[in-house]
Parts: structure tokens; C-alpha cells; sequence
């Protein structure tokens, strides 16, 4: 009996046929054979017999997923997912079912050797998996530009190292949180490889220049989530109920949310649903302006257009081969739809995908109609989870009286934004005395100036831009972008209080550093800013975000770009690839989430009651799960515990281990850099505690009016009014 019924799918796009599969399955069989996948036992242990390759039928995956391949194209696409799932089977057989984790490490440390971004494979391969990845990169790899091979290196390096966590969970027995799964399966499940080969078929590379853009990321990676998400619901039986597999989506549902198997299966379809519906959302309003915005000529155009496609084809035509691929729970499902019960046969895939459609409507209206400023009134503060003891800054004093000092030379105060009682009120001090605990005078000042920046503009940008003025905010963003200047004096002068404070506090920070760390240190902002466009986006849309979506631009509205980039520049003696690797990685989104969600919790009514907004995570759970406040509160909070657990986690468990590797004087900057990740968590909740911003009695203090004594509009002709032309 199955352990649950498979849920209704949102299928918007029709499935095609590959006509050459009958030579792609010839072909990749005696590859496959060539390869020694094929009845060759692995130190002892079976992998494959004939008709476990024959009843997968990866050509039928590859010519659903590839309907416009040709032959050729179809033939090596189709070799690649035979090597990566006997890959993901070699793996189990030999490293998780005996928990080898000294193997797997070794094991993996060699594939690298096999996809050389420039030169010649000179290892020698010793087994399938490495035989097979020597034969298709070099197929492969040769047609393309530098940029595709290091992204396509990156995104298989990727597919392969994060195998480690799956294993070390399974030996550990341990569950993965919510969002700490949907960051690790985009890796270890291959979906952005996939990304990749489908640049392959189509012939049409992601320009260099848009590739790392927000729009093709979020293509990339609601493409990646969609993938994954089905997968684990086909494969919850094999993978949890045979292989003791933990790393399945509807599992984690059950064990973070409490619920029986067959709602957490439901919800985790919600979730592919709303994956999908954002994919399309960007593909429609994100992706043409970034065309003009990066003056994309038209060949690439066709060619980004050919590659969205391409995505659009793998989700349908994936779901048609796990329908039918006897690796997969599919008992209980009709071929030629959805689940029983449905159209089937030729002719009908319209009427699917238009049933499709209509069933999955609610959900995606409801994103649409949330009204604005509803009544929240004072709620019970839950208690949060915090391990670390908050440390104060001892010039907290003096750098609360110098951030006013500042703020009203600069001209914050004169506005119509915040007054002094505002900016005391908010006690921006605190913060920065809670997360750099150890600041010199000057360096509190500093670091209090930034929090300060950021939380005016925040505060700033809905009151000038209203809702939705995302031109004359984007102006606005590309003036600030030039008042941070990594080379030289700005090019322009600033004509308001936020230019003017960017200005002087950027110039204070990046005087010691050189060119590279500005230019680092740059981005990090320039992050914020594109972020506030993306707020300014949804409110435009009257759009409550995509879960996932909302919790990663989260990281970047709330500043914890920035502030992550204060803190490396005092730990200079860290390389950028240490910085990259995966506990560091972990830890530092680990950390960023606490912070967010903090801050979620605390301004929920502030934000949802007296300012109208759409970006909370309660109310992003609220409408996800479809729930009242009073439920989806309690999941945010268990969200900040669990992101505080995992950065536990990987202190005691992966950190040493990475530590080891470094040499002591690095080894020492890594961990004072952590420390201070900690420092950030512990001050970031107890400004929280101890500020006044989201006191019952400060919001209902009259707020400042805005702009000059007639009222400033909103339209980006006034924003024209109101800065002069640069030059």
C-alpha cells in the first residue's frame, strides 16, 4: 500500500515526445555497457543489472525532457543522466548504506580531476563513475565558453559534494529544516545541472553578463525547486521506506510541521505549485526589463527565450517519466494525466493543462488579495531561542549621542521621515554596541552610521516611492550606486539626506581598504538596494511573495548583506574560497535567518497593521498554508529556532573539521569571524527587546508628515523635482 495518494499537480505546460528515443535508448544502453554500469558488480556489490537500466528508461526521461533535441544532442544528454543516476545508486550502494564517510570523502575528492575547466583529463578513471565523467566532458564541454564550463564544473562539483550531507544526516538520523533543504537539494538534486545541459540542447549559452542576475537565478532556481519537489513525492517510498533515506521534502514537512504523511505530501505539492506560478511571474515582469536594462541584442534574446522554454519542457516532461519509470511510487497514477480520474489519451493535454490551471487558481489569487493595513492589535511576544550570551560595546553612551549628532548634520532629521525622538526611539546604538561588542569608539560610530543609513532608507523609500513607483525608485538606486565610489571622488553631488549620509559614511568606512575589498563591499549594498526595487515590485503587484522567494530576498532587504560585509573586513586573513565553502556558507544563512525572522516576529504588527506591508514571513506562511495568525506565528518562531539549532549543528559537527584544514593564523581569523556571527544573533535579538520601535505607544505616535509643507508625491517626475541633474 502506498503511503500516500499523489496529489493533484499544477501542470501548465504539455508534455512532447522526443522522436529519436528509440536510438537514444539503443545508445545509451551500450554506453552504459561500455562503461561497465551494466552488470558489473562494485567491490562485491550489484549497482545495475539489464533490467533495472531497462525499467528506468532514462532515454524516455531525456526524450520527454528534450522534445527538441536532436539525434546526436539527445544521445549525449541521454548518457549524462545514465551517469548521474548510477552516480546517485553507486553512492548509496557503496557510501550511505555503509554510512563510509572516509570513502565518500576520498571517493568524490577525485572527480574533480575528470571536468578541467581549461586543458586535458589527465587522471586515469578506476571505476564507472569516473569513466563516465571523463567520456562526457569531454563530449561535452569543447563546444562551449569559458563561462558555461565553470558553471557547468560548479553545478556538477556541487551534485556530487553535497552527497557528504545527505550521509552525514543518515548517519547522524537527522532531519533537515525547511529551509536548510531547499538550499542543499538544489545542490546534491541536480536541477541546476540539468539547468546547464539545457543550454547544451537549445545552443543558446545564458549571456555572461545576466547569468548571476536575479531574474535567471530565480528562473534557475524555481526550475530546480519544481524538479525536486516532484521527485520527492514520486520517490518518498523508495527513498525513505527502502534506502532510510532523510533528505526527502515530504519528510521534512512531516517532522518540522507536525503533520500526517498525506498533508505533508499536500502541502509540499502547494509548494511545487507556488514554485511554479513564481517561475512564470518572473519569466513575464522580471526578465524583459532586464533585457533592456543590460541592452541584450536580439540573438541573445531568442536564445534566453529558447532556454526558458527548455525549462518549461523538463517540468512537463519530467512528470510524464515519473509516471512511468518503475523507480518511482506510481502505482496509483494515470499516464496520461495527472492522478486517476482525470482526461487521458491523445487530445486531451489542453483540457488537462486548462483543469490544471483552474484548480490551482485559488492558491495563486490568494497571493493577490490580501488588504492592506488590517487590524493585528497587541499580540503575546513569544519567547525565542538564543544560546548566546549578548555581549554591549562600553561606548554604547557616547555613540547614541553621536549618531544623533550625525544624522542631523546630514539632514536625516529635516525631512518629514523620522525625528530625534524617532531615531532615539529606534536606538540604532544598541545594535551596533550588541553586534560589535568589541568596536573601538570610532568603529561603533561607524557601524552605528550604516545601521542607521539602512534602516532610514527602509523607512525612507515606501514613503517616497508609495507603493509601487519602482521607476523613480530605480533612479534613485543608480544615483546611490554612484555615490559609492571603489576609485576616485563620486560623480556626482548628493542632493538629500540619504545621498548625502551614503555618501559620508561610505567615504569613512573604505579609506584603509583597497580596490577589490571596496568593490566587494559595494556589492553587499548594491544587494540592499536591488532588493528594495523587488519590495517596491509586490507592492506594485498587491503580490504576498513565494515562501522561498521571500526568505532568500529576506537576507538582502534586511540589510544582512551589509553587515556580513562589516564583519569580514576585520578578518581579512580568511581567503575568499574559505569563505565559500559550505560550513561557512551554512553558518552565515543560518545566522542571516535568525536575524530576519527575528525581526518578523517582532514588527508583525507594526508592519502588517500601520504600514501596509506585504513582506513578513507571518503573513507569508498565513497565505501559504492558507492559515490565521495565530498558527502561522508559531511556525516562524519554530523556523528561528530551527535556523539557531542548524547553526549549532554545524559549529560542533562540520566547522572543526574545516578548521583543520587551515592553517593556524587562518584558522584563527575564521573563528573570531564566527564568534562574531554569534555576537551579530545575540545583539541583533536584544535590540529587538530593548528598542522601542515596536512599542504599542510608538506606533501610535503621529507619524512625521513627509516631504515639504505642500506634500511631496510619489511619481518619479517628483523624485526628477527633487535631485538635480547629475554631472
Amino acid at each position: 500500500m502506498q503511503p500516500f495518494e499523489l496529489p493533484e499537480f499544477y501542470l501548465p505546460y504539455p508534455a512532447r515526445l522526443n522522436p529519436n528515443l528509440e536510438q537514444a535508448r539503443e545508445h545509451s544502453k551500450a554506453w552504459a555497457y561500455g562503461m561497465d554500469m551494466i552488470d558489473v558488480p562494485q567491490h562485491g556489490t550489484p549497482i545495475w543489472a539489464e533490467h533495472d537500466f531497462d525499467s528506468h528508461d532514462y532515454a524516455l526521461l531525456c526524450a520527454y525532457t528534450h522534445p527538441d533535441a536532436t539525434a546526436p544532442d539527445l544521445d549525449l544528454v541521454t548518457d549524462w543522466y545514465v551517469w548521474v543516476f548510477y552516480f546517485d545508486d553507486h553512492f548509496l550502494e557503496l557510501y550511505k548504506r555503509t554510512g563510509d564517510l572516509a570513502g565518500a570523502r576520498a571517493y568524490l575528492d577525485r572527480l574533480a580531476a575528470f571536468m578541467p575547466v581549461s586543458g586535458e583529463i589527465t587522471e586515469t578513471p578506476e571505476n564507472p563513475v569516473e569513466r563516465g565523467l571523463a567520456d562526457l566532458w569531454t563530449r561535452t564541454v569543447p563546444a562551449h565558453s569559458r563561462d558555461f564550463r565553470q558553471r557547468f564544473a560548479q553545478s556538477t562539483q556541487n551534485l556530487l559534494d553535497e552527497s557528504l550531507w545527505e550521509l552525514a544526516n543518515i548517519n547522524e538520523g537527522r532531519v533537515a529544516n525547511p529551509i536548510e533543504y531547499i538550499e542543499m537539494r538544489r545542490k546534491v538534486g541536480g536541477a541546476p545541472w540539468s539547468a546547464n545541459l539545457i543550454e547544451h540542447v537549445t545552443g543558446a549559452e545564458v549571456p555572461a553578463g545576466i547569468a548571476a542576475s536575479r531574474p535567471m537565478r530565480v528562473l534557475r532556481d524555481t526550475f530546480a525547486d519544481g524538479v525536486h519537489l516532484r521527485n520527492d513525492l514520486f520517490s518518498y517510498e523508495r527513498e525513505v521506506l527502502d534506502e532510510g533515506e532523510l533528505s526527502n521534502g515530504v519528510l521534512v514537512f512531516e517532522r518540522f510541521l507536525g503533520m500526517p504523511t498525506q498533508e505533508a505530501a499536500d502541502a509540499v505539492n502547494d509548494l511545487l505549485t507556488s514554485r511554479l506560478h513564481q517561475f512564470e511571474h518572473t519569466a513575464l515582469t522580471e526578465v524583459p526589463p532586464l533585457f533592456e536594462e543590460h541592452g541584450i541584442d536580439p540573438a541573445a534574446r531568442l536564445g534566453v527565450a529558447a532556454y526558458v522554454k527548455g525549462l518549461q519542457d523538463w517540468q512537463s516532461g519530467g512528470h510524464e517519466w515519473h509516471l512511468r519509470s518503475s523507480r518511482y511510487m506510481n502505482k496509483q497514477a494515470d499516464p496520461g494525466g495527472g492522478v486517476l480520474g482525470g482526461p487521458s489519451g491523445l487530445g486531451t493535454s489542453a483540457a488537462r493543462i486548462g483543469a490544471s490551471v483552474m484548480s490551482t487558481m485559488p492558491q495563486r489569487m490568494r497571493a493577490f488579495r490580501h488588504v492592506p493595513y488590517e487590524h493585528v492589535g497587541v499580540l503575546e511576544r513569544p519567547a525565542l531561542y538564543m544560546p548566546f550570551a549578548v555581549r554591549l560595546s562600553e561606548h554604547l553612551p557616547s555613540a547614541r549621542e553621536n549618531v544623533v549628532a550625525w544624522a542631523r548634520s546630514m539632514g536625516i532629521l529635516d525631512e518629514g521621515v523620522w525625528t530625534e525622538r524617532t531615531l532615539r526611539d529606534i536606538d540604532l546604538p544598541l545594535c551596533a554596541a550588541g553586534i560589535h561588542p568589541a568596536a573601538s569608539a570610532p568603529q561603533l560610530d561607524i557601524s552605528s552610521r550604516w545601521l542607521t543609513w539602512g534602516t532610514y532608507g527602509d523607512d525612507y523609500y515606501p514613503m517616497l516611492f508609495g507603493r509601487g513607483d519602482v521607476a523613480g525608485a530605480r533612479a534613485s538606486n543608480e544615483r546611490l550606486k554612484q555615490l559609492m565610489p571603489v576609485d576616485g571622488p563620486a560623480p556626482i553631488v548628493p542632493a538629500n539626506a540619504l545621498e548625502r549620509s551614503l555618501l559620508d559614511v561610505w567615504l569613512r568606512t573604505v579609506e584603509p581598504m583597497g580596490v577589490p575589498a571596496r568593490q566587494a563591499f559595494r556589492e553587499a549594498i548594491e544587494h540592499m538596494l536591488d532588493a528594495w526595487l523587488w519590495e517596491l515590485d509586490n507592492h506594485r503587484h498587491n503580490r504576498i511573495p513565494d515562501p522561498v522567494d521571500y526568505l532568500e530576498m529576506r537576507r538582502q532587504t534586511f540589510g544582512s548583506d551589509l553587515t556580513k560585509a562589516l564583519a569580514r573586513l576585520a578578518h581579512d586573513a580568511v581567503p575568499e574560497p574559505v569563505y565559500r565553502s559550505r560550513p561557512v556558507q551554512a553558518l552565515e544563512n543560518a545566522a542571516m535567518d535568525y536575524g530576519c525572522l527575528v525581526n518578523d516576529v517582532f514588527s508583525y504588527r507594526k508592519e502588517i497593521e500601520f504600514e501596509g506591508e506585504l513582506h513578513n514571513c507571518v503573513l507569508v506562511v498565513r497565505n501559504f498554508l492558507n492559515v490565521d495568525t495565530a498558527t502561522a506565528l508559531p511556525v516562524v518562531v519554530d523556523l528561528v529556532t530551527s535556523r539557531m539549532k542548524q547553526f549549532e549543528h554545524v559549529l560542533a559537527e562540520d566547522f572543526p573539521m574545516l578548521l583543520d584544514s587551515l592553517e593556524p593564523p587562518v584558522a584563527e581569523s575564521l573563528r573570531d569571524y564566527v564568534d562574531s556571527l554569534k555576537d551579530w544573533m545575540a545583539g541583533i535579538l536584544h535590540w529587538h527587546e530593548g528598542c522601542h520601535r515596536y512599542e504599542d505607544a510608538v506606533l501610535r505616535y503621529p507619524a512625521p508628515r513627509f516631504g515639504t509643507p505642500s506634500g511631496l508625491g510619489t511619481s518619479a517626475a517628483h523624485l526628477a523635482r527633487l535631485l538635480p541633474v547629475s554631472g
